[in-house]
């Protein structure tokens, strides 16, 4: 049994490797448990790191230093991926109010907790390790300790210290939302049921989902005229896909020739089929589609190299099809002609068997290969990511240069290169389950790694130190934000109760938040008003941090 002594005491690379499998392990199974319905979730990793570090069974502090910031490289890049195709649209098109609403969270509890650090003479490592425990944001902690680790002067024990606030302000950090969304409940007597009917009825009111309705041809004007001589359809964004003719129902294209009595299946948002109605005539009882023998509809997936970045109007010519819809992530619409297909579009395609045959076969349509990612693209983004992050830029009033770092660099390439999308046959795209495992190893690396760096000062802290006030302080963090920000949204905005325990939630970017906020009633606004925010927020959180830091320190 010696070799398995010498495995746990000796300074080795299989000792690392033991240490950070149990930790991690360990620490999972801490976050599966449950009290009261809270959960640690992931960061049960931490206080596991913290546990092993109280014992003094730690690693090689070299080792920890690589897997701690490899571990934060792989986590903020897969979060750039994750949040960046969504990013611009959920500020503009979904929500600007609500976004502007979060954004106020993060802004007041990173004015809380310069203010706490300043009047409760707190040192500012420590505020800023509260201010990420404290709304449960585990990667402004690790933006604010690789900013931290950066500048001169700073000692190991100082490195510390924001691990230390973290774990002390995290438990609170879970609970202070969950009681913000029953203290607002209670204060404006909301009926949740009430909640949810209302938000039913303004979302089908405002749906911009493609639907599909048949018009008879009744204006004269449009007799022999053709499809793309209809400007219209092109600047609304309406696809005609079929034409019934002398009883006969074919596939529609932009030379079909329009003739009085004819019957055409326009597909687009509600509002703008409404408005087209009046320029060609009224609705048909008579449902194309069944009607048709010769046509099919197929979700085809965009998954073959040679097909990315051609042009709808290019495709639906070569194979003589309709296409009708475009889906990404989070957002369906009806495509303009012009426009590029991109790896993983789901393409909703009208046409014959044999044409669908054809074009399934150009686009790829696998499964296969859009769940395999490109391994190459992932590194050549982080490369990217860390030469943006290690440019040394020079603001006025601050006398040393600043870097954006191994948290910042990796994340905005992240989310320029998602917004691209594809670069010649190569793609930025990650499968979902991939961005998953990609976030989760770096994230639990991270944690270990600021556990075990921690953990020998956790407990004197707690017990002989200054472990209470700092929890004290935490809360303060923690509620005030969620409080003043849910009564002006409530009071003055109106807000729906459901969107707003959404909001609450995304503004601390908190999944246990999240679900219980889920259980209060099963309407969608919960989830759309958390996704909506959930981008801006992570980046306001990491930028907010770094800021903290350097403007302050």
């Amino acid at each position: 049994m010696a070799w398995l002594l010498q495995l746990f005491t000796q300074d080795s690379v299989p000792h690392s490797l033991l240490m950070i499998g149990l930790v991690v392990a360990s620490g999972l199974t801490l976050g599966r448990l449950s009290l009261a319905g809270i959960q640690l979730g992931i960061a049960g990793v931490l206080f596991s790191g913290l546990i092993f570090g109280h014992f003094r069974l730690t690693i090689n502090a070299q080792v920890m230093d690589f897997l701690r910031e490899f571990g934060l490289v792989l986590f903020v890049y897969a979060i750039g991926l994750q949040v960046g195709p969504g990013f611009v649209s959920s500020f503009f098109r979904y929500g600007l109010r609500l976004n502007l609403l979060a954004a106020a969270v993060v802004v007041l509890g990173g004015l809380i907790a310069v203010l706490i650090s300043r009047v409760g003479e707190i040192p500012m490592p420590v505020a800023v390790g509260l201010f990420s425990g404290a709304t449960t944001n585990t990667p402004s902690l690790a933006a604010a300790q690789q900013m931290l680790g950066g500048l001169s002067g700073i000692g190991t024990e100082t490195l510390k210290m924001p691990g230390l606030g973290y774990a002390v302000a995290y438990p609170f950090g879970i609970f202070g939302i969950i009681l913000t969304m029953l203290l607002t409940k209670r204060l404006f007597r909301v009926d949740i049921a009430d909640e949810a009917d209302h938000f039913s009825v303004i979302q089908r009111q405002q749906a911009h989902v493609p639907i599909w309705k048949d018009f008879v041809v009744d204006n004269p004007n449009l007799n022999g005229l053709t499809v793309s001589q209809i400007q219209l359809f092109e600047d609304m964004n309406v696809v005609m896909t079929r034409i019934m003719h002398d009883g006969k129902v074919g596939l529609a294209s932009h030379h079909s020739k329009l003739i009085l009595g004819d019957t055409v299946r326009l597909v687009g948002e509600r509002e703008h089929l409404e408005q087209l109605k009046m320029l060609i005539g009224h609705e048909s009882d008579v449902d194309l589609q069944q009607v048709s023998t010769s046509l099919q509809t197929r979700r085809l997936i965009v998954t073959n190299k040679e097909a990315i970045n051609q042009t709808i109007g290019k495709l639906c010519v070569m194979h003589g099809v309709t296409i009708s819809r475009v889906h990404r992530p989070d957002v369906e619409f009806t495509p303009a002609s012009s426009m590029h297909v991109h790896f993983g579009d789901e393409l909703l395609v009208v046409g014959s068997p044999e044409a669908l045959n054809a074009i399934e076969t150009a686009l790829g349509n696998s499964l296969e290969e859009l769940n395999h990612p490109q391994v190459m693209p992932i590194f050549i983004g982080i490369t990217l990511g860390i030469l943006l992050g290690s440019w040394p830029l020079y603001l006025p009033g601050v006398s040393a240069a600043v870097k954006l770092g191994m948290a910042g660099g990796p994340l905005l390439m992240a989310i320029l290169l998602s917004r691209i999308g594809n670069w010649g046959t190569m793609t930025w795209h990650l499968p979902k389950s991939s961005n998953i495992i990609l976030k989760d190893i770096g994230i639990v690396l991270f944690l270990a790694c600021v556990g075990l760096h921690s953990g020998d000062e956790f407990v004197k802290t707690l017990v002989n130190g200054d472990g209470v006030y700092w929890m004290a302080y935490a809360a303060l963090i923690t509620l005030l934000p969620l409080l003043i920000v849910a009564f002006v949204a409530r009071l003055f905005f109106k807000l729906n109760f459901l969107s707003l325990c959404g909001l609450l939630a995304g503004s601390m970017t908190d999944p246990p938040a999240l679900a219980f906020a889920n259980n209060l009633n099963p309407s969608a606004a919960v989830s759309m008003a958390y996704a909506t925010v959930y981008p801006l927020v992570m980046i306001m959180r990491i930028v907010a941090a770094q800021l903290i830091i350097l403007l302050v320190i």
